[in-house]
């Protein structure tokens, strides 16, 4: 197995991160901000499109799909985030708690600050071109604490995490190179960038952002929308 350097978001996408950290609220204690290794952050407004991107897109990873009338809650995550990994068990209990009334979406935002945000989301994109998205998902926030805050590349971990759910190793390996994989993750970035996403995880339901003062306003929201 090949060690692959690690990998980045594009400049753009770097440029995004190190302005607004002075515009950011007081950071709740279960979320991360995107703050560069300087201590900067999140976005910068001059770098988002000129109108808004759709909060799902065509491209847009759903884990589970209750419907056209259902409520829709899109996470960005990112996962090497402490914050996302505290969130996620939650994550899974409102899904099977909710299922078939809510529709559950996932987009990347790997933050410039953590060393092997990059090399995730594109091994979790490469296992999504052989129908394995969930399964890596899950995989990567169950093994967080193996990888998390390394300073050495966990690609070759990642491809390990690939062969164990038994995917074409030839075509996984061929999605991690492949440039369109890294411009699929900037995608989502670029977005939550436009979005007013600048710490992980943000949730949005039904369009708004959630401003959550604890854990449990996300189920609370949930029941919210569906009344």
């Amino acid at each position: 197995m090949r060690t692959r350097p690690v990998i980045a978001l594009s400049i753009v996408a770097l440029a995004a991160a190190v302005v607004i950290g002075a515009l950011l609220l007081v950071l709740r204690p279960w979320e991360s901000t995107a703050t560069s290794p300087g201590g900067g952050a999140a976005t910068d407004a001059s770098v988002a499109p000129a109108s808004e991107p759709a909060l799902v897109e065509s491209s847009t990873h759903i884990l589970d799909d209750a419907g056209p009338d259902a409520p829709v809650l899109v996470e960005f995550l990112d996962f090497e985030c402490e914050a996302c990994g505290a969130v996620y068990p939650t994550m899974e209990a409102l899904r099977e708690e909710y299922q078939g009334e809510v529709t559950f979406a996932i987009r990347y935002f790997p933050l410039p600050g953590h060393f092997n945000s990059g090399n995730a989301a594109v091994a979790v994109e490469a296992a999504a071109e052989q129908g394995a998205f969930e399964a890596m998902y899950q995989r990567m926030f169950e093994t967080q604490s193996e990888w998390g805050e390394a300073r050495v590349s966990a690609a070759d971990r990642f491809r390990g995490y690939a062969e164990e759910l038994g995917l074409d190793m030839a075509a996984y390996d061929s999605a991690v190179e492949d440039p369109e994989t890294l411009a699929r993750v900037e995608q989502d970035f670029q977005a939550g960038v436009a979005l007013g996403v600048s710490r992980t995880p943000t949730i949005f339901l039904d369009g708004e952002q959630l401003d959550i003062q604890a854990i449990g306003d996300i189920e609370a929201a949930i029941q919210a929308a569906l009344q």
